[in-house]
């Protein structure tokens, strides 16, 4: 079973890029965010012509996140669970494919350390761990991926004495990152590599691609059953060349299936 997370940045601008890789890699599983998209815009049907069953939760010019899956959707929450605080933007969304329960989501980005929505960060990561709390099982196939808007620690940022001071380096966050991953999710790709420098995200100014200055703020968690099942993973620098690429580069990972050697 392989597994993807990607924020496309606009899948309006991007989506035949987006078709592409899918041809390409082919996952089974597919999260993304940051379609940019209301839900009547979405593109069910040009996923659907590449074998791909697609749940969405938008709302127009910002945000929004989707699942593809190969493997069926079933049990879709859009948002926090009920009994937990709204959100007002579409950052979250919830689906069972396969038998394996999928989150995708768009952490808010905190702008500064200053700025109300630094707080706001926070409490959406504490209702990200309630969240899973409701809605997964963590001795179940579990997976939690998108763009958290942190770097989990100073292996994850091309500078951390340049980066510190400012958002997604924190303290604070990566604490509260740090809880959401204490319910019971892997790394998976610290799993696999434990001390490589490798980043998800560079900013599109001053060719910071091509220096190597980046940050690795796309993640893929997995609960304890699935993690002990990965193959490999990736993060996919390819897709991040070209022409009018997203600043985010797609996490892949691959999962033997249940009960292989």
């Amino acid at each position: 079973m392989r597994i993807a997370t990607w924020n496309v940045n606009s899948l309006k601008a991007r989506l035949g890029r987006v078709e592409q890789w899918l041809a390409e890699v082919t996952p089974d599983i597919v999260c993304l965010q940051e379609t940019k998209l209301a839900d009547d815009a979405f593109p069910a049907m040009a996923f659907a012509a590449l074998g791909y069953e697609a749940v969405h939760h938008g709302e127009g010019r910002w945000n929004g996140v989707a699942i593809l899956s190969r493997l069926g959707v079933d049990d879709v929450v859009d948002g926090f669970a009920p009994g937990l605080e709204s959100d007002t933007e579409a950052r979250l969304l919830t689906a069972t494919c396969g038998g394996v329960r999928v989150v995708t989501v768009y952490v808010p980005n905190g702008r500064g350390l200053d700025h109300p929505m630094y707080q706001h960060k926070l409490s959406w990561l504490a209702r990200l761990r309630q969240h899973l709390e409701v809605t997964a099982r963590a001795d179940h196939d579990v997976v939690v991926c998108g763009d958290f808007n942190v770097a989990p620690d100073d292996r994850d940022v091309w500078d951390a004495a340049a980066c510190h001071g400012g958002t997604h380096v924190s303290p604070a966050e990566r604490q509260a990152l740090a809880e959401v991953a204490g319910w019971g999710l892997t790394d998976v790709f610290r799993k696999r590599y434990q001390e490589d420098q490798l980043f998800s995200w560079w900013d599109y100014r001053a060719g910071n691609f091509h220096k190597h200055m980046g940050m690795r703020i796309d993640l893929l968690y997995a609960s304890p059953p699935l993690a002990e099942r990965l193959s490999w993973v990736l993060i996919d620098r390819n897709a991040r060349k070209g022409k009018l690429p997203s600043d985010h580069a797609p996490l892949v990972a691959e999962f033997d299936d249940r009960g292989a050697p």
